[in-house]
């Protein structure tokens, strides 16, 4: 079969790679010279600690077993299997990980307790104020700004790969087949749209009842710490974000210790990543009403290093990139994706929200078996 892919984000090049991956042809489109949205503009997490059960849990858990498989061909996807620790300053937030360790899918998510000696025994560059943390084994990572180009790179060596940037699909055309903006007609068995916060234009003609919203986030980079940061990293705000940390001692910490205002106007929680030059990728803000700021404000990095320093018991390194990204988030977000046939012989698949990093893979994978790829 031919399937044409549009979009060069994550969802899209892991729509490829299983394409190519089953034997078939891939052409695949992108307007940009490169993905520039969210699936650069990210920690590079593949995070299966707080992701609701059921179809959450099992399309992260697949995922990271895709993401290990693919790394060990693509090493310059620099795939690790690093773990997380969600750190703990207060009693409340240790209730928050002590009924985390109750749920039946704990095991499944590779939790473990710590005090504070065993975090930092598992993470020595945490040496600032913390009781323990919440230790997932499960969690992982790869570098968001070369995994695209470094799975188009395996790709292209399997001679049945053809990469279009520089095109905007503009129109379907009968079925099976796509225009791009130089008028050039692109002919296959299916065409899969994965174009991401694009929602305007084709996408809309396509689905203006789409049941998916736009989300911006802030976040930053740092200059090397100059040690390693054996781990990724969330502070006790995640436990809000997460669903899997839902529950009675979670609605204690709400009512019993707010958010600092800063967090609670910008829905903040702080994620911490290593990259591998060593500076450290820090986040993040939540921004869902319509239309987004053009800029970025910065009281929300200056909350989001004062947490990091307090975590790390030192001085952060120079920030040398502060950036926003939107992402597509299902309206309903206990649903994983977006999956709909659009048109006779076309589907978009869109809305993972801040799971698209994490899910791609599986995602992928369950578009091509529905399919029948």
């Amino acid at each position: 079969m031919r399937v044409i892919v549009v979009g060069a984000g994550v969802v899209g090049t892991m729509h490829a790679w299983q394409a190519v991956e089953r034997g078939h042809e891939v052409v695949h489109l992108e307007r940009e010279a490169e993905a520039r949205g969210a699936s650069v503009r990210n920690f590079g997490l593949v995070w299966v600690s707080g992701r609701l059960g059921g179809e959450e849990l099992a399309t992260a858990r697949r995922a990271r077993e895709l993401w290990e498989r693919i790394g060990e061909r693509v090493p310059a996807l620099g795939f690790r299997p690093n773990g997380s620790l969600t750190a703990i300053r207060t009693e409340l937030e240790l209730a928050v990980a002590e009924q985390a360790m109750t749920r039946p899918d704990a095991a499944e998510r590779g939790f473990r307790l710590l005090d504070a000696a065993e975090t930092r025994a598992v993470n020595p560059a945490l040496r600032g104020t913390l009781l323990g943390a919440l230790h997932c084994e499960r969690d992982a990572v790869v570098e968001p700004r070369t995994a695209q180009p470094a799975l188009r790179e395996a790709l292209l060596a399997s001679g049945r790969y053809t990469f279009l940037p520089g095109r905007e699909v503009r129109e379907v055309v009968g079925e099976h087949a796509v225009r791009d903006d130089h008028g050039q007609l692109h002919t296959g068995d299916v065409v899969i749209l994965c174009t991401g916060a694009w929602l305007g234009g084709l996408v809309r003609e396509l689905a203006p009842e789409l049941p998916v919203r736009r989300v911006r986030l802030q976040m930053m980079q740092t200059d090397p710490l100059g040690e390693a940061l054996t781990t990724s990293v969330a502070d006790g705000d995640s436990f809000r974000y997460y669903p899997a940390f839902a529950g009675s001692a979670l609605e204690e910490l709400r009512a019993g210790q707010p958010q600092a205002p800063v967090a609670d106007e910008h829905k903040m929680q702080l994620l911490m990543v290593q990259r591998r030059d060593g500076g450290l990728t820090i986040g993040d803000t939540h921004e869902y009403e319509h239309p987004f700021s053009f800029d970025v404000v910065e009281e929300p990095y200056e909350h989001l290093a004062e947490v990091a320093e307090d975590l790390l018991g030192r001085p952060l390194p120079r920030v040398r990139h502060r950036w926003a990204g939107v992402y597509a988030q299902c309206t309903d977000t206990t649903r994983v994706v977006h999956r709909e046939q659009v048109a006779g012989g076309v589907w978009l698949v869109t809305g993972p929200g801040g799971r698209g990093m994490t899910c791609s893979p599986a995602i992928a994978e369950t578009t091509a078996e529905t399919l029948g790829l």
